[in-house]
């Protein structure tokens, strides 16, 4: 009787441990993945940030708006504040220097990863942050432009060079 119980018990722990060890694999939604791919003009990997690239594509050609923070009109603090407040689920300050200051740990452009804030200057106050950008991959940042709004740029870019200032992790 006891072998028999001992053998019952172990059939059926056996059981759940092999029940559980399931695994599934993880959802994607191609065809937004897809769609954003083709607004950022960049592949999207599976090992990306799906959910960065797919709210950064909803905000492609979003007019500039100076203190603006909805797709009706947004400046470039507003941008990284709402994407990382979708995506991270993280407040940032409002104005871009702020956002250096008091959100980042400094980061070189070399040690960039996705989801980094990339801080300019403008040439008067090379010391101070007037435009930032969140860094996706491939040396490439979706930011608002205040000529075209928003739209993805390159570090290679000869103004962005120029007017680097600093990576920043939050």
């Amino acid at each position: 009787m006891k072998k028999l119980f001992f053998h019952l018990l172990t059939m059926g722990v056996l059981t759940v441990l092999l029940a559980s060890c399931g695994t599934s694999a993880p959802h994607y939604d191609y065809q937004e993945l897809a769609r954003a791919s083709i607004r950022l003009g960049m592949d999207i990997d599976m090992n990306d940030n799906h959910r960065l690239y797919v709210e950064s594509a909803q905000w492609i050609g979003v007019p500039y708006r100076g203190g603006g923070n909805t797709k009706r009109g947004i400046d470039c603090s507003g941008l990284t504040s709402q994407i990382y407040q979708k995506v991270y689920r993280k407040k940032l300050e409002r104005s871009s220097d702020d956002q250096r200051r008091k959100d980042c740990r400094k980061v070189s452009k070399a040690k960039l990863h996705e989801g980094d804030l990339v801080f300019f200057h403008n040439g008067r106050k090379k010391r101070e942050a007037s435009h930032v950008g969140i860094y996706l991959k491939d040396r490439k940042f979706i930011h608002a432009s205040t000529s075209r709004g928003v739209i993805i740029s390159s570090l290679d870019e000869d103004y962005y060079q120029k007017h680097w200032l600093s990576g920043g992790r939050p």
